[in-house]
C-alpha cells in the first residue's frame, strides 16, 4: 500500500488525507498545531467562542460539484444547518445606509430609491451579480485533467459571465466604484474588500450569496475543521499534532524522508505539502526548486500582494443588532502603516455557539497589507502588546461613537494581527488567503508539481488565486486524483460511496468545547 505523508493539517491537507484514503492509500498528516483546520479555525476565550475564518462558506448550494466535495470530506452532512441570514453586508455613510440583501430585487429597489441617477449603472451591477452566479469552481476534477468536451460545457456553464470578465476582468474595484456618482455605493463597493481587488471579486462574492451557495454552517469554522478530522480517523487515517516540519531529505529527485523539528524522521512513498508555498521553498526544500512564477511573485509585492488584518473581538448585549456585517465610517484610525476611516463591526447573534447567556460575540477586522505586516514586525515584545492593547481599546470608543447603545457594554475579549497569523500558519506577511487578485497581474494556478522531485507536491490556497477554502479543499482533492486515471478514480470514490452508503444519516461532531480553549493569538 503506498504511504502519503501530507504536511499540514488544515483544511487542504484534511481533504489530501480523506481522499487518500478513499483511494486505498495509507495516510499520515504531520501539523504544527495542537489543533486541525489550519486557518479555520476558532477559540474561546472567558467564555465566549471566537471565529477566525468562515464570513460564509462557497459549496452549500445542494447538487453542485463543490457542495458535493464538502460532503465528501465530512465537512458538510446531511444534517447541517445553516445560519438565518438575508444579507451580505451593510454599508452607513454619514446618516444613510445601504445593504445587499440576498434578494437581488430588493437591493436593485433600494439602491435605486437611494441613489436614482445611478439606476442604470445599478441595473447593470445587478445584471453582472446575476450572470456572476455562473462563476462556479470546478470541484469534480482538476482543469488540467479537463477533455475537450469539458472545456465546451464549462464555457457553455459560464454563460452571461464572460461578458462581465471582458468588461470589468482589467478594473480594479476602487475604478469600478467611480461609475457610481452616489458617495454611500461608491463607499459600498470598496468596503468589503480591498479597492485594489479585481471588480468582479466582489461580484462573484455577492452573486454566492444570493444564490444560496455561501451559507454559514452553524458552529463555525473550528467544528467544520473537526468535522473533517474525525472523517480521516474514522477512514483509518493517521494525524500527528505538535509535529511541525523541518527539512525535507532529497536523493536522487526524490524526497527520501522528512525531518521533524523534534529530530523525528518520517518516511514515506509520496509527500504533500499544504503550508504556505513560502515555508515549502524557503524552509523545506533549497529555494532553487521554486517556480518562477513564484519567485515573481514574492520579489514583486506591489503586484503580488499579501492580505491580512487587525482584529478585535468583544462580548456585546444581544439586543444590539444593527445588522450581521456593517460598515461604519470612523474617526481616521492609523493601524500598522496605514490610516483607515472606514471599519466593519459583524455580529455573531445568528449562531448560538456566539452566544453566551444574554451576551454575543462582535467583532472587526481592518485589513492590513504587507508595509502593515512590516510594521508590525518592526515592534519590539512589549510594543507589540502595548499596540494591540491601545488599538483595540481604539476600536471600542469608534464602535461606541457609532452605536451608542454599546458604551459601558463592551467587554474586550482577544486582538490578532497578521504576526498571528504567522506564528500559528506560518503564513507569508500573515495573509489568510493567497496573494489578491489585482488587474494586469498573472493569476497564479498551478498544479503544484515541483521539477526536480518526483515524489513531492504541493496542495492548497496557494496553488490558486484568490485562495481561501473553497480552492484548499478542491486542491487537497486534486493532489491525489492526478495519481490516477478519471475511471479508475471515479470508481474508488463510487466504491467507498456504496460501503458506507452515502445516504445513511452520519454521526453529528460536538467536541468543540473539548479543544476550542487552546490560544493562539
Amino acid at each position: 500500500m503506498k504511504k502519503i505523508v501530507i504536511i499540514g493539517g488544515g483544511v487542504a491537507g484534511l481533504a489530501a488525507g480523506i481522499y487518500a484514503r478513499i483511494c486505498g492509500m495509507d495516510a499520515e498528516i504531520y501539523e504544527k498545531n495542537a489543533i486541525p483546520g489550519g486557518e479555520c479555525i476558532g477559540w474561546r476565550r472567558k467564555g465566549f467562542v471566537i471565529d477566525n475564518c468562515i464570513h460564509w462558506l462557497t459549496g452549500t448550494k445542494k447538487g453542485t460539484e463543490l457542495n458535493d466535495v464538502w460532503k465528501e470530506v465530512g465537512a458538510l452532512l446531511d444534517d447541517t444547518e445553516y445560519a438565518p441570514l438575508n444579507s451580505f453586508f451593510t454599508s452607513w455613510h454619514g446618516d444613510k445606509k445601504a445593504t445587499l440583501w440576498v434578494d437581488l430585487d430588493r437591493t436593485r429597489r433600494e439602491l435605486t430609491e437611494l441613489s436614482p441617477e445611478d439606476k442604470e449603472e445599478i441595473d447593470k451591477f445587478i445584471d453582472y451579480v446575476e450572470y456572476s452566479k455562473k462563476c462556479v469552481m470546478p470541484a469534480a476534477k482538476p482543469l488540467d485533467m479537463f477533455g475537450f468536451m469539458d472545456y465546451i460545457n464549462y464555457g457553455k456553464e459560464m454563460g452571461e459571465f464572460v461578458n462581465v470578465m471582458k468588461e470589468l476582468g482589467n478594473l480594479s474595484l476602487k475604478e469600478y466604484s467611480k461609475r457610481f456618482k452616489s458617495p454611500l455605493i461608491r463607499k459600498m463597493l470598496c468596503d468589503y474588500l480591498p479597492g485594489d481587488y479585481t471588480a468582479y471579486s466582489l461580484l462573484v462574492s455577492y452573486a454566492t450569496i444570493a444564490d444560496g451557495n455561501g451559507s454559514i454552517p452553524v458552529g463555525g469554522s473550528l467544528e467544520l475543521s473537526l468535522r473533517m478530522e474525525k472523517r480521516f480517523k474514522d477512514l483509518g487515517g493517521r494525524i500527528f499534532y505538535n509535529k511541525p516540519a523541518q527539512k525535507l531529505n532529497i536523493e536522487k529527485k526524490k524526497v527520501v524522508s522528512m525531518l521533524l523539528e523534534d529530530g523525528t524522521t518520517v518516511t514515506g512513498d509520496v509527500f504533500i505539502c499544504t503550508a504556505d508555498t513560502v515555508v515549502l521553498f524557503k524552509k523545506l526544500i533549497d529555494e532553487k526548486y521554486m517556480p518562477k512564477l513564484y519567485k515573481k511573485a514574492y520579489e514583486s509585492s506591489e503586484e503580488y500582494r499579501a492580505i491580512s488584518g487587525f482584529q478585535v473581538a468583544f462580548a456585546a448585549d444581544k439586543k444590539f443588532n444593527p445588522g450581521e456585517t456593517v460598515f461604519i465610517d470612523i474617526e481616521p484610525l492609523k493601524v500598522g502603516a496605514g490610516t483607515f476611516d472606514r471599519m466593519y463591526v459583524k455580529v455573531y447573534g445568528y449562531d448560538d455557539t456566539f452566544v453566551n447567556g444574554d451576551r454575543q460575540v462582535i467583532q472587526t477586522n481592518i485589513f492590513q497589507s504587507d508595509a502593515d505586516y512590516e510594521w508590525w514586525k518592526s515592534l519590539t515584545k512589549e510594543e507589540y502588546n502595548r499596540a494591540k492593547e491601545e488599538l483595540a481599546e481604539a476600536v471600542r470608543t469608534r464602535i461606541e461613537t457609532a452605536f451608542p447603545e454599546t458604551i459601558g457594554t463592551m467587554e474586550y475579549l482577544d486582538a490578532w494581527t497578521p504576526l498571528t497569523y504567522e506564528r500559528y500558519c506560518n503564513a507569508y506577511h500573515g495573509s489568510y488567503m493567497s496573494f489578491m487578485t489585482t488587474p494586469g497581474s498573472k493569476t497564479i494556478r498551478v498544479k503544484g508539481y515541483i521539477k526536480g522531485i518526483k515524489n513531492l507536491c504541493f496542495a492548497g490556497q496557494w496553488s490558486n488565486q484568490p485562495g481561501g477554502l473553497p480552492v484548499a479543499v478542491t486542491n487537497g482533492k486534486f493532489a491525489i486524483q492526478r495519481m490516477f486515471s478519471r475511471k479508475e478514480f471515479e470508481e474508488r470514490i463510487n466504491d467507498q460511496r456504496r460501503a458506507e452508503g452515502r445516504e445513511a444519516e452520519r454521526d453529528t461532531y460536538d467536541s468543540i468545547a473539548a479543544v476550542c480553549g487552546k490560544r493562539v493569538s
